[in-house]
């Protein structure tokens, strides 16, 4: 099973489970209970890396995802929930920050970019901040999803945007050794036929 090969995922799982039962099982207006422990599992400290690292390489090809995926339950879930979210709120757009400690992100004007993994970002600049200011990313996002209700910790007012949602590079400055780029939604792809963002890391990758 994929917990036999995700130790992390089989420990983050139980907990996810339990804290969502704690905070009052709430599922609307996603479709399941597995959907919003899925959320919330994705939330919390211990996969999100693992997870994005392997949805990253499971991206290149459908060879890559068959053979080598071993997240293919999470991944369907977050990205059924998003869908649910979308459904039944309707199309909404958000502008949003993430902030990236140690990665400098190299982009450019007119580029067509995306994450090419389920990237969390959030309402508030100021929070964004907190998890690194090497890379400032200020996005108007299509298909990002408001998660508060379902996440970890709700004071990041958390929107999560899905691994294949396509940007454009509006604008991008630097100072003093930081980067910040700006990001506008242009829909999305259905091939490997756009940059995945790359960075100049000195330290762990996007997360």
């Amino acid at each position: 099973s994929e917990f036999q090969k995700n130790p992390d995922f089989a420990m983050v799982w139980p907990q996810a489970v339990a804290l969502w039962q704690r905070r009052g099982s709430r599922v609307s207006p996603l479709s399941s209970p597995a959907q919003a422990i899925a959320v919330m599992a994705y939330s919390m400290k211990y996969v999100y890396r693992q997870f994005n690292a392997a949805v990253r390489v499971a991206g290149r090809s459908p060879q890559q995802y068959w053979d080598s995926f071993h997240f293919k339950t999470l991944h369907f879930l977050l990205t059924d929930a998003l869908a649910t979210l979308r459904d039944t709120r309707g199309p909404q757009c958000h502008n949003v920050s993430r902030g990236v400690r140690d990665v400098r992100f190299e982009a450019w004007p007119g580029d067509t970019v995306r994450f090419g993994q389920f990237t969390s970002t959030s309402l508030s600049e100021e929070r964004a901040q907190k998890y690194g200011t090497d890379t400032i990313f200020q996005v108007y996002t299509c298909h990002g999803m408001n998660i508060q209700d379902f996440s970890y910790d709700p004071g990041n007012h958390e929107v999560l945007i899905p691994p294949f949602e396509t940007f454009q590079v509006t604008k991008v400055t630097q100072e003093g050794g930081k980067v910040k780029i700006q990001l506008r939604s242009t829909g999305t792809f259905s091939k490997y036929n756009c940059e995945w963002l790359q960075g100049d890391s000195t330290g762990d990758s996007l997360g």
